[in-house]
C-alpha cells in the first residue's frame, strides 16, 4: 500500500534517525533517551541544570542550618544521634525534590521528543515554545504524582510511626514494621508507575491534571510489571552515575581539602563542593530519567491503540484551517497526538 508523502515504507524504521516509531524494547527506551537528549544537549543540558540547581541549593541550604550548626561543635553521641534523623528528613527532601524535578523535565522534554518521533526539527525555541503554557499545571502535576506514592507509603507506615513517638512495645514496633513497611512500599511504587506517564500526556495531548491522570491509569492497565521494570532498571542506572560514578571527583576534592573542616569558611567550602558534584551528577542523569518516562508514554500508546499504525493510515494533508490555508503546524503537531473519538481511554 502506498505511503503518504514523507512517510518511511518500512514501519520499523527509524524516523529522524534517533527512536523508533513503533513499540520498543527496553533497551531501545534507554538508547532512545540519550539518542532525544542529542538532538539538542544545550538545551536539554541548559534545562536540567537549572532544575538541578534549584534542588541542590536547598538541599545545601538547608544541610548547612540543620545539621551544620550541630557538626560545627562537639562530637557527642547526642550529636550524632540527632544528626542522623536530621540527615534522614533531609535524604528525603532530596529524593522528592529530584523525583519532583525529573518529572518537570520530562514534560519539557515531551514536545522535543515528540517531534523527534515524527523528523520533524526540534530547536530549543521550538521545544520551550510547545512546553511553557503547560508549566504552572505541569508542576503542579508533578508535585501530585509524588505525594500520592508518599501519601500510600505513610498510611501503612503509621501504626510503626506512631509506636515509635510513644516508644511502644518492641515487639508491636517489629509488627507494625513487618507489616507496614512492606506494603507501604508496594502502595508506593504501584502507585507511582501507575500515575508517572501522565506527565508527558499532559504536555503532548494539552489535557488538564485530572485528565491526564485518567488517562495514565488507561495506559498503564495491563503493562504495569513492564512499566515498573523500566523504571527500575532506569533507577539503578541513575543512582549509580548519579551517587557514585559522576560525584567520585568532586568527593575527593572534598575530602582532601575540607575533610577536618569543623566550622567557618572551611565547611561552607566544603558543602559548596559537594554542592557542585550534586549539581554536575544530577544535571546529566536528570534528562535520562526524563526521557525514559516520556518514552514509556510513546511505547504504551503505540502497544495499547495501535499510535503509529493510526498516523499511517491518516490523510498526508495537513488540516486546513481558516480559509482553505493549511492550519498552524503547532496545532497540527499537537493534534496528532490527541485519542481519536471513539477509543477507549
Amino acid at each position: 500500500m502506498p505511503r503518504p508523502d514523507g512517510w518511511d515504507d518500512d514501519p520499523a524504521s527509524l524516523l529522524g534517525g534517533d527512536i523508533p516509531f513503533r513499540p520498543m524494547s527496553m533497551a531501545e527506551m534507554l538508547d532512545g533517551s540519550i539518542a532525544g537528549i542529542r538532538r539538542d544537549p544545550r538545551f536539554v543540558l541548559g534545562m536540567s541544570v537549572a532544575v538541578s540547581t534549584v534542588i541542590q541549593v536547598v538541599g545545601s541550604v538547608a544541610a548547612y542550618y540543620f545539621i551544620g550548626r550541630g557538626a560545627r561543635g562537639e562530637i557527642t553521641p547526642d550529636v550524632l544521634l540527632r544528626s542522623v534523623g536530621g540527615q534522614f528528613v533531609l535524604g528525603v527532601l532530596g529524593l522528592v525534590l529530584s523525583a519532583v524535578g525529573i518529572l518537570v523535565v520530562a514534560g519539557l522534554l515531551a514536545p522535543l521528543f515528540g517531534r523527534a518521533l515524527f523528523g520533524m526539527p526540534a530547536v530549543r525555541r521550538t521545544a520551550w515554545r510547545d512546553a511553557r503554557g503547560r508549566l504552572p499545571a505541569l508542576a503542579g502535576l508533578a508535585l501530585l504524582i509524588v505525594a500520592v506514592p508518599l501519601l500510600g507509603l505513610l498510611i501503612p507506615t503509621a501504626p510503626l510511626i506512631a509506636l515509635l513517638a510513644v516508644e511502644g512495645h518492641p515487639a508491636l514496633i517489629v509488627l507494625a514494621g513487618i507489616v507496614g513497611v512492606p506494603v507501604g512500599l508496594f502502595l508506593m511504587t504501584w502507585l507511582y508507575v501507575l500515575l508517572v506517564m501522565a506527565v508527558p500526556a499532559l504536555v503532548l495531548e494539552r489535557l488538564g491534571v485530572g485528565a491526564a491522570l485518567r488517562r495514565a491509569r488507561a495506559l498503564s492497565r495491563g503493562r504495569w510489571w513492564r512499566t515498573a521494570g523500566t523504571l527500575l532498571l532506569t533507577l539503578l542506572i541513575t543512582v549509580f552515575m548519579g551517587f557514585f560514578a559522576l560525584r567520585v571527583p568532586f568527593m575527593i576534592v572534598e575530602l582532601l581539602f575540607f575533610g577536618d573542616a569543623d566550622g567557618g569558611w572551611p565547611l561552607v567550602l566544603g558543602l559548596a563542593v559537594d554542592t557542585l558534584g550534586r549539581i554536575v551528577a544530577w544535571s546529566i542523569v536528570i534528562p535520562f530519567d526524563a526521557g525514559v518516562i516520556v518514552l514509556l508514554y510513546l511505547d504504551r500508546r503505540m502497544r495499547r491503540e495501535g499510535f503509529d499504525l493510526d498516523l499511517r493510515t491518516r490523510a498526508a494533508a495537513a488540516p486546513a484551517g481558516s480559509g482553505g490555508e493549511p492550519a498552524d503546524e503547532r496545532e497540527t503537531f499537537f493534534a496528532r497526538w490527541r485519542t481519536p473519538a471513539g477509543r477507549p481511554s
